[in-house]
This record gives structure tokens, C-alpha cells and sequence, in this order.
């Protein structure tokens, strides 16, 4: 068994710019930038016969390249105290195709419906406990007005995850490329 997701990888330039953003929280588990990415289904554990179907259907997606950049930040839940905070994604309006596209290549692989709507958004930390309301607000205050270069997407990846006691290890399975 695989514990996979479908995610589009940022060049490293992008990557470098988010970096400095991930400080400044106390108690915060910051993403390493290698694992920076925007989840377009998160799908779970598939064994090799999965896996083998959702790379057939994946091959299938016909999609064009679009551009996007990262601006804002944000956290989860919306109100209250954070459990993760994010940075926002600006795309052209490609996008949603290609993850409705996605969804339905899972749902045809014999995969539940995705519990949450689409929410595009690039987890920058996560907490355990959540830290005061003032720490998180200074944060937002600092980098609300951040917005990384465009980039063009050009393709995405299914991804395998490695759970370990020091955090995922993430694998590329596959690279789609969009013509």
C-alpha cells in the first residue's frame, strides 16, 4: 500500500521565496520547502492495482499550461485559534478544470468523493497546540501583502508519502505533463 496525493510542485525559485515567510510563530512545525507544494487531491492509501488505474487515468487529463503566484496568508479554521496557517494561490481560472478533472479520475478509480471542497491554498505550518491569537495576527500583519513572481504550470504530480516519527517523506511517483 501507498498513501498517495496529486499535487502541483513549484519551481525553486518560488519555493525560495516562501522560506522567509516560514518563521516568526512560536510552537509552529514550519514545512521544509522541499515538501512545499498545492495539494489537488489528497488520496489516501492505494495498493499497486490503485495505482496503476489512477496513473492510467491521470495520463488521460488534457489540460493546458496556465499561470499562477502565491499571494496572501491566511489560516485554518478561518476564526479562532490556527491549526494551520497558508499562503493563498492567484491562478487562471484553468485550474478548477484541472482538479474537478482530477476528482473525477478518482472518483472512476473507485475513490470516495473528496471530504472537503477544493480550497487551494499551500500549507506553510502546522500546530499541535495553537499558539495566542496576538503572535498569529503580528505574523499576518508582516506578510499579508506577500505575493510571490508567476509561474507557469505546466504539469503536475502524483506523489506517495512516507509517514515517519520526523515528518512525510514525499516520493514522486509520476510527473503529467500539460500540452
Amino acid at each position: 500500500m501507498k498513501r498517495l496525493f496529486v499535487a502541483i510542485d513549484f519551481p525553486q525559485a518560488i519555493k525560495d521565496q516562501l522560506k522567509p515567510l516560514c518563521a516568526g510563530i512560536q510552537g509552529a512545525k514550519w514545512v521544509e520547502s522541499h515538501q512545499m507544494h498545492l495539494t489537488m487531491r489528497f488520496i489516501g492509501d492505494a495498493d499497486e492495482q490503485q495505482l496503476t488505474s489512477i496513473q492510467t487515468g491521470l495520463a488521460t487529463v488534457h489540460a493546458t499550461p496556465f499561470k499562477m503566484n502565491l499571494e496572501s496568508v491566511g489560516q485554518f479554521p478561518v476564526k479562532g485559534r490556527p491549526r494551520v496557517i497558508w499562503v493563498g494561490v492567484k491562478a487562471e481560472p484553468a485550474l478548477y478544470p484541472l482538479q474537478k478533472e482530477i476528482e473525477w479520475i478518482m472518483h472512476e478509480s473507485g475513490f470516495e468523493e473528496a471530504d472537503h471542497p477544493f480550497s487551494p491554498h499551500i500549507t506553510l505550518a502546522r500546530f499541535k497546540t495553537p499558539p495566542p491569537i496576538e503572535h498569529v495576527q503580528q505574523f499576518f500583519e508582516q506578510h499579508q501583502s506577500f505575493v510571490s513572481d508567476t509561474f507557469v504550470v505546466d504539469g503536475f504530480v502524483l506523489f506517495s508519502s512516507q509517514l515517519t516519527s520526523s515528518g512525510s517523506i514525499y516520493h514522486p511517483e509520476r510527473l503529467f505533463t500539460l500540452i
